[in-house]
């Protein structure tokens, strides 16, 4: 039973792991928050507790791949909003205009 556990927490790792930036660590925080978590659920074992860690991955592995489609398929989500009016306005084929710089003068 212990070794459904640990290869839950292993999982979770691994999707936190993979979530992040390259050059990133998972905070050691959220690790010992979910190793606690983890080890209460072993402690007092029922099948909630397993069903729980089980979808806590696939809620990890959902989120990591929702922002890879977005990424994907929105380039534009992550622009401010001029620089989004000037890419749709470019998309359409128009240029936008000049606006003075009010705040300059």
């Amino acid at each position: 039973m212990a070794s459904k556990y640990a290869a839950g927490y292993r999982g979770i790792l691994r999707e936190l792991r993979k979530s992040l930036d390259p050059s990133r660590k998972v905070n050691p925080v959220i690790r010992s928050q979910f190793r606690s978590i983890v080890e209460s659920a072993r402690a007092n074992p029922t099948e909630q507790a397993l069903v729980d860690i089980d979808s806590t991955v696939l809620f990890l592995r959902s989120q990591r791949e929702h922002k890879r489609l977005v990424d994907r398929y929105n380039p534009l989500h992550d622009l401010t909003e001029p620089e989004r009016i000037k890419a749709t306005a470019n998309r359409v084929g128009l240029n936008l205009p000049k606006l003075p710089d009010f705040e300059s003068q």
